[in-house]
C-alpha cells in the first residue's frame, strides 16, 4: 500500500493451471488513479521475489472489512475465486 496511486490492497492466490495457485493483487485505487498490473509489478519488483510477483492485477471501490477494521480476505476469495488469470 504504499505506492502512491494505491489507497489499500490485498494479495490472495487464485487457481492456476499449473502452480494450483497464484497471487491475485485486488486494489483500491487513489481517486482519479488507475495503476496498470505493469506498474504495480514495476513497483513491487524490487520489494519481491519475482515468483511472488502478483499474476494480475484488480480494481474495486473498497475493500471488505471487518469490525475492527481488518481485511475480509474470506470475501475476497469468495468474490474472485474464480478469477481467471491472464496466460502467458
Amino acid at each position: 500500500m504504499s505506492h502512491p496511486d494505491v489507497v489499500q490492497a490485498a494479495v490472495i492466490g487464485v487457481p492456476h493451471p499449473k502452480w494450483d495457485e497464484r497471487p491475485l493483487l485486488i486494489i483500491v485505487p487513489a481517486a482519479g488513479k488507475s495503476p496498470s498490473h505493469a506498474e504495480m509489478t514495476a513497483f513491487l519488483s524490487d520489494k519481491l521475489a519475482k515468483w511472488c510477483l502478483p499474476d494480475d492485477t484488480v480494481h474495486i471501490n473498497e475493500l471488505p472489512l471487518g469490525a475492527t477494521g481488518k481485511i475480509l480476505k474470506t470475501r475476497l476469495r469468495e468474490q474472485f475465486g474464480d478469477h481467471q488469470l491472464p496466460t502467458a
